[in-house]
């Protein structure tokens, strides 16, 4: 039995997914990650040279931002919009 029919809807909508970019390929998405990784990076740091607890809630605190700027860029339009992720 062939089941390229069966198949060939689901790599259509797998496509079409990808083609609107709903994988997080935005600026607000990308600045968010960018700012969490620093931040994480620098927590890391700051329990392996101490701990050095003021150093590691300041990385905390960076993480927060980071996340927030991103909420407030996807806000600005450099984000997806809430209705490309609604129909998936």
């Amino acid at each position: 039995m062939d089941n390229t029919t069966a198949d060939e809807p689901v790599q259509h909508e797998i496509e079409e997914a990808h083609a609107a970019g709903l994988h997080g390929s935005t600026p607000a998405a990308w600045t968010a990650v960018v700012i969490v990784l620093f931040a994480f990076t620098l927590g890391a740091i700051a329990m392996v040279i101490g701990p050095n607890w003021l150093l590691f809630w300041i990385s905390v605190g960076i993480a927060v931002a980071g996340g927030l700027v991103g909420k407030v860029m996807q806000l600005l339009g450099f984000g997806a919009r809430s209705s490309d992720h609604a129909a998936h």
